[in-house]
């Protein structure tokens, strides 16, 4: 008997999700500054809003995947994209900076989780040898429609004002929930479209360990070894990304000086180039692992990608000419992104089937730096007037990130 290929849809389904997250994300940093202008928020109180999503995100994200590992990700991932599609239409009934804060801040707290359940899901879909590409294929449709939020959002805004861009957009989610908990299935062998021989190919392959009693998840991740150095390099990465999605466009255009045109290309190319990061990571990250084993294939693009985007941050800042420092800035990004499918493939494999809770964990520290992020800019360029300053600082994080691969063993199991 051939076996289906169901898992590739879920895997289509999958990264679906990834850009409507990064669809909803990204357009309230190119809507900015008319809603500043129209709402009186100044710099730092912006920077506050950006932090209040990832300060919810962060406090929400291991309870809501705990809450996966029990119940399974296609109850948890509808009510997911259902609250953050509410919140992103309530954002259009902001009236001031105090019911803004409140509505990203609760924005936050329904979008947590989204990410784990997806690493959920791929460890119970996807075989062992497939994970790096699937992940890298994953973040690349993420990233994708990150870069190209931008000028889409600025196509929309010619005709919709800000407040109607950010209803329309949460349709999308809806109509993406609506799909999911129709056709979806937690395991294999319980979709209808799956044969026999396409679940027994999974089960086998999937890598996943024995049941373990409920009550032993939170301590069996918590002593996993490498969980420190994993949240740690993790920080760096979500701190650059919030840089990109929130204060690139402002920076383009106060330090750099970029015409709108050239803000639309220029703000979304880190995410576009981030696209071809992803899936070359992801393939490369198989590829080393199945040459060299796991540890050289995953730490060692950890290590070489960061130290990379370190190199190519810091010359973005000392280049001259602007169109050069934009794209050296995107080139930094899209190589921390490189890091995204090690990353991640490596959670599923410490989490085994804890591993919506451990890559909640790891995401969960990202957020400090994501919460950080936004603040520190705003801090910085408050305190001293650079805006150089907070890029030497990314790429200071970069440097440590890489130091904290050499610390990492994927290869051992929670």
């Amino acid at each position: 008997m051939t076996a289906t290929r169901v898992r590739y849809r879920v895997v289509g389904a999958a990264v679906a999700l990834a850009g409507v997250t990064y669809l909803d994300r990204v357009c309230v940093g190119v809507l900015a500054p008319s809603i500043m202008a129209d709402l009186n928020i100044t710099q730092l109180q912006m920077g506050w809003v950006f932090s209040a999503f990832t300060a919810a995100y962060a406090l929400f994200e291991m309870p809501t995947a705990w809450w996966a590992d029990r119940i399974g990700s296609r109850r948890v991932l509808t009510r997911i994209v259902l609250w953050w599609s509410a919140f992103t239409m309530l954002t259009a009934a902001a009236t001031s900076y105090a019911v803004m804060l409140v509505v990203r801040f609760l924005f936050g707290a329904g979008e947590a989780g989204a990410w784990p359940n997806a690493a959920r899901v791929f460890s119970r879909w996807i075989p062992l040898k497939e994970r790096g590409q699937v992940q890298g294929i994953f973040f690349a449709g993420a990233h994708l429609a990150g870069g190209l939020t931008p000028g889409l959002v600025a196509l929309i805004a010619l005709y919709l004002p800000w407040r109607m861009v950010f209803v329309a957009l949460g349709f999308i989610g809806l109509a993406w929930a609506a799909f999911w908990y129709g056709w979806f299935r937690d395991e294999p062998r319980e979709h209808p479209s799956v044969n026999a021989a396409e679940a027994d190919l999974i089960e086998k392959t999937r890598g996943l360990p024995p049941a373990h009693e409920r009550g032993r998840a939170w301590t069996e991740v918590f002593r996993v070894p490498s969980l420190l150095p994993l949240c740690l390099q993790y920080v760096a990465n979500s701190y650059g990304y919030y840089f990109f999605i929130t204060w690139l466009p402002t920076y383009l255009a106060k330090a750099r000086g970029m015409s709108s045109a050239e803000l639309a290309i220029f703000s979304g190319l880190p995410l576009t180039l981030s696209a071809i990061a992803d899936v070359t990571g992801g393939f490369t990250t198989d590829a080393l692992c199945r040459r060299l084993g796991v540890r050289v294939g995953t730490c060692g693009v950890g290590v070489v990608a960061y130290l990379l985007a370190a190199a190519a941050m810091l010359a973005g800042t000392l280049a001259s000419n602007p169109r050069i420092g934009g794209t050296l800035i995107a080139l930094g990004g899209a190589f921390s992104m490189f890091t995204l499918a090690p990353s991640w493939s490596t959670a599923i494999g410490l989490g085994g089937r804890n591993t919506a809770l451990l890559s909640s964990v790891m995401n969960t520290s990202g957020q400090v730096g994501a919460f950080f992020g936004p603040l520190v800019l705003a801090l910085l360029v408050d305190r001293t007037g650079s805006w150089s300053l907070p890029l030497h600082v990314l790429s200071g994080l970069y440097l440590i990130a890489a130091a904290c691969w050499l610390l990492i063993r994927p290869e051992r199991q929670a």
